[in-house]
């Protein structure tokens, strides 16, 4: 059974890594795949094992899914509303100049993905910055760099932040970083954003007119955003003061979302503003669903005991960085996931370096990331082989970055 139940689980991350190929979403491949697993361990239980005890460990399993399920919900229900009503764009555009220069811009655009992404899921930040790229109308190898800087940055930005990254708020709802101190990794992060900036702005010359158009927004509309930013700060000191968990706070300020919009919102062309939680990306959280059910699977059959073996065999420096080159090539989420229940011995340092590896040890592939698979999507230039063309900067950067954690880590629990 043991056997199957691994066969089952390599299916899932290969469909996960084909998906482009096999046309199947994953977050379907992944849910019924660890739905049945699970269904195997019911119907077919190891000798001894009596259906309450699998029934405690799937309790568990779901406890820890239904919070990271419910504040990804709600973080993603404020972003839908704010993209819903143009108020993103007409943030990115009044900060624009309407006349700039291609250097200037990719440091801009830099700032931007970092920042969104920081307070925002990486789907989302990629799409509305892909979509200011290419609004840019910029020749193909440019759109490619610049849209090159648009994944490293979306997937640094994230992990400073339990709303930018998923890896990140799994990290930290393990209880193997506290909050406060995943807010230091802004500082590496944001140096190593800019070294690639710096890299990719050689042979940019030209200069661009911004065409922002007209852009309004009401009250109702800065107020929800006002409320957004205010929840995110609120959700950061009540969790460092009185250890609030961050999903009360969030499911706190999506109630008063929602009470304003019932009061004092007159005209939406949606009929309530509950309909906008119809609104988020249900696939990704169904993915998460499913890989985490399966990776939950393999941990109560003790199948992830092995993946501590490569932290007996290189210090936690060594093997957190091979980690990260691996989340190119894996989806980062199972691998956190696996690495958070298999649980090797580290130092809290040592996790604030792993955050850092597996956010953004991704974006040295295209495929190693949401941000890049949305980036291939949307933007002709990126392909596989493009985005191959850049690797040498991106590691760069991303050594440095992974540098810089290892320097935080020292100064923050030396």
């Amino acid at each position: 059974m043991h056997t199957l139940l691994l066969l089952l689980a390599g299916i899932a991350f290969l469909m996960i890594v084909l998906e482009d190929v096999i046309h199947l979403n994953k977050a379907k491949s992944t849910l019924f795949l660890g739905t049945l697993a699970w269904l195997l361990l019911f119907l077919f239980p190891d000798q001894g094992v009596e259906a309450a005890d699998i029934q405690l460990m799937l309790n568990e399993n779901l406890l820890e899914i239904a919070s990271l399920w419910l504040f990804l919900m709600a973080a993603m229900t404020f972003v839908a509303y704010l993209n819903h009503h143009g108020l993103i764009e007409t943030l990115i555009y009044k900060f624009l100049p309407s006349r700039i220069g291609e250097k200037s811009l990719i440091f801009m655009v830099a700032i931007f993905s970092f920042i969104f992404s920081s307070l925002s899921d990486n789907i989302t930040a990629t799409l509305v910055s892909v979509a200011l790229v290419l609004s840019l109308k910029l020749p193909p190898h440019k759109t490619l760099k610049f849209a090159v800087m648009v994944v490293f940055a979306v997937n640094s930005g994230g992990v400073s932040l339990i709303t930018g990254d998923v890896t990140t708020l799994m990290i930290f709802l393990d209880n193997k970083v506290a909050i406060q101190d995943l807010l230091w990794l802004s500082l590496p992060s944001f140096v190593s954003v800019m070294l690639l900036a710096s890299m990719l702005s050689f042979g940019l010359s030209g200069e661009l007119l911004i065409d922002g158009g007209a852009r309004t927004h009401d009250r109702v509309g800065m107020s929800i955003a006002i409320i957004f930013l205010a929840t995110i700060i609120s959700t950061i000191l009540l969790n460092i003061i009185a250890g609030v968990p961050p999903v009360l706070t969030f499911l706190f300020g999506l109630s008063i979302m929602f009470l304003i919009g019932r009061f004092f919102h007159k005209q939406d062309s949606r009929e309530d503003m509950l309909d906008y939680i119809r609104a988020i990306e249900f696939d990704t959280l169904l993915f998460f669903l499913g890989i985490l059910l399966l990776v939950g699977m393999l941990k109560e059959i003790g199948v992830l005991d092995n993946l501590v073996t490569i932290y007996e065999v290189l210090p936690p420096i060594h093997a957190n960085f091979v980690m990260g080159l691996l989340s190119s090539l894996v989806d980062n989420v199972p691998l956190t996931a696996a690495l958070l229940k298999a649980d090797p011995a580290m130092t809290e340092a040592s996790w604030l370096s792993l955050t850092y590896a597996v956010g953004v040890g991704g974006s040295l592939l295209v495929i190693g990331s949401a941000a890049g698979i949305v980036a291939m999507s949307k933007v002709a230039e990126v392909t596989f082989i493009s985005y191959l063309r850049y690797t040498l900067f991106l590691l760069i950067a991303y050594l440095v970055g992974y540098a810089g954690s290892l320097v935080i880590g020292d100064i923050v629990f030396g």
